[in-house]
């Protein structure tokens, strides 16, 4: 630690005081407890104060640190050194006088120490008594006794000063070291306090409610909003979305409808309001009763580990071994399209199995939302205990379809795929021909129109 943290500990250090006059008139016990706690340390602030300049170097070995005042052997080697600066001064005001010579200076480096200069038209004037030192292109470098003698007192006043400060700071640091457990409990102190307060400044700014916390497993939010969506779009417009799940009836909730739709940002946003609420905070709703959970799994997205051969459905298939051996009863289960990553049957096959297992009391039972373009899921709906189909709302006009981002209960067998790619921008002719595709395979299963012009001649065979 050099000088200029030491003087941001004592900045930091001296709004402790101002910061426990407001805690005293607090009435939360938890704010109470940090009051306690909190000390106010200003007997390091003093130590600091009076000992350290405001504006220090960085480095703690070249001197300029320790305060004047603070130390009498620094300031009396101080003292000699600048009095030796002003007598150099005055030396080279003398010397210019006694020989004539108007641009003759006194000047220092490290490497030669003290000498006095004249510019070559000047010296036929320098005298017998000034000593050759260093020859330059245009100017002569000269010492004489006199300069030499006071250069030993002045540099050894100032090897002495810095050598002075350098032990005092020591000293000063380890002092300071002393109190790291005091400084370590107020800095706690403060670090907890500064979370209430951003969570509190947040709930106020964003209408915030306290949630009822239970021990019931009941997740009941009405007019739940996504806390960080509902800030990057416009004011007023994130459609809110009730929540309700509890250890029976309702502990898998599965979730169809269209990409984009909103599906992954109303799982997120259960799970960040229940997390939330654990933490203390206020949370993004209406009204909000969480049931404590002891762990929040979730799956959502997609993304390759190339480098040790993992493709994105070994990756998918291993967080969700995870989950199934470590989710509990009172655990919160987020799943988004599990099996997307293989083929279709395969894929469905295991978004089915994963689910029946998850909702199965005997060996998960944990409350889940299962989002899914597999809509044969909604069947489970009627087969298995505790499933219950839910769907995101779209309106649609004409060919087009409008997003409503609103939960309701019930499923769908509506994809809209086609209708989203066409709302990303894919060419109308690759939308048209993936229509024709689309009611093939709907009329006839499996068997596809291979190509435009197969597509022509049997138009042309049947008319």
């Amino acid at each position: 630690m050099n000088a200029r943290e030491l003087n941001s500990l004592k900045n930091s250090l001296t709004h402790i005081p101002s910061l426990k006059s407001y805690l005293k008139l607090a009435n939360s016990t938890l704010l109470k407890k940090i009051y306690e706690k909190m000390d106010e340390l200003q007997d390091v602030v003093y130590l600091i104060d009076s000992s350290i300049v405001d504006d220090p170097p960085i480095s703690i070995k070249d001197g300029g640190i320790i305060k004047s005042g603070y130390n009498p052997e620094i300031d009396e080697y101080r003292l000699a050194s600048v009095d030796g600066k002003n007598w150099i001064v005055s030396l080279e005001a003398k010397e210019r006088e006694e020989t004539g010579i108007k641009n003759l200076k006194i000047g220092y480096t490290k490497v030669f120490g003290y000498y006095i200069e004249v510019t070559k038209s000047f010296l036929d004037k320098v005298p017998d008594r000034f000593i050759r030192k260093q020859t330059l292109t245009n100017a002569e470098r000269f010492v004489t006794d006199e300069l030499r003698s006071m250069e030993g007192k002045i540099l050894g006043a100032e090897e002495k000063v810095i050598n002075l400060e350098y032990a005092e700071f020591v000293k000063i640091r380890e002092e300071i070291s002393k109190n790291i457990a005091r400084l370590q409990v107020t800095a706690n102190s403060v670090a907890e306090l500064d979370v209430l307060l951003s969570l509190a400044q947040v709930a106020d700014e964003n209408n915030y409610v306290c949630p009822e916390m239970s021990t019931d497993g009941i997740v009941d939010i009405k007019e739940g909003r996504h806390p960080v969506i509902e800030k990057m779009i416009d004011n007023g417009s994130f459609v809110q979305n009730d929540t309700y799940l509890d250890t029976e009836d309702s502990r898998v909730a599965i979730i169809t409808g269209p990409n984009m739709a909103g599906k992954s940002t109303y799982m997120r946003q259960v799970a960040i309001i229940t997390l939330m609420a654990q933490v203390g905070s206020f949370v993004p709703a209406r009204e909000a009763k969480i049931g404590i959970v002891d762990k929040i799994f979730t799956r959502v997205g997609a993304s390759d580990d190339l480098s040790s051969g993992q493709s994105t459905f070994m990756l998918e298939m291993l967080e969700v071994a995870n989950i199934l051996k470590n989710a509990t009863s009172r655990s919160l289960v987020i799943l988004d399209e599990i099996g997307r990553g293989t083929s279709t049957y395969d894929g469905l096959s295991i978004a089915w199995a994963v689910a029946e297992y998850i909702a199965d009391k005997s060996k998960v039972g944990a409350k889940t939302l299962f989002a899914t373009h597999y809509h044969e899921l909604i069947q489970m709906a009627e087969k298995t205990e505790g499933v219950k189909n839910f769907s995101v709302a779209v309106k649609e006009k004409g060919e087009d379809i409008i997003f409503l981002r609103k939960i309701v209960e019930g499923g769908t067998d509506e994809s809209y795929g086609i209708h989203v790619a066409k709302l990303a921008g894919v060419p109308k002719q690759v939308i048209t021909r993936a229509n024709k595709i689309l009611r093939s395979l709907e009329k006839d299963g499996k068997k596809v129109v291979v190509n435009e012009k197969e597509d022509k001649k049997q138009v042309e065979r049947s008319s």
